[in-house]
């Protein structure tokens, strides 16, 4: 997924290089004494800007996807983590949930369903967040 977002990222980057390329050019073109562009270009100008900003926008959204996957891709393997000291704990072992300031004593199979719980929703939310990056892709 990161080797995907890096090539994304690194195309929309060159589009937007291009853009500004062709912005520098018209806006030189009317300081060098240059006739006025037609209305053509200027309509060209207002789809070349219109274009920026919704590439802005989605570029924008797509990052925020990234975050919030590689949030829950940290959560995941933490609670994984979790969940395999939990098989190493003896049979005595007292487990402890932090609940504010306060450690609770807790059930270690009470835990570990807690645990589990949690690892398949983080990893219903991973699903979530490609199927909506997914979707990002294809509007641009």
């Amino acid at each position: 997924f990161a080797e995907f977002g890096k090539q994304w990222y690194q195309r929309r980057v060159r589009v937007f290089q291009t853009f500004q390329h062709y912005f520098k050019r018209i806006n030189l073109s009317n300081m060098t004494g240059q006739p006025a562009p037609t209305k053509e270009q200027q309509e060209f100008i207002r789809k070349l800007q219109t274009e920026r900003e919704k590439l802005q926008v989605l570029s924008k959204e797509y990052q925020k996807f990234i975050t919030t996957r590689q949030q829950f891709d940290a959560q995941l393997n933490e609670n994984e983590l979790v969940l395999s000291e939990f098989g190493r704990l003896k049979d005595n072992a007292e487990v402890f949930k932090l609940v504010g300031p306060l450690l609770v004593k807790q059930e270690v199979p009470e835990a570990v369903s807690t645990v589990k719980k949690r690892i398949n929703f983080i990893k219903g939310e991973l699903e979530r967040c490609d199927k909506n990056s997914a979707g990002s892709e294809e509007r641009q």
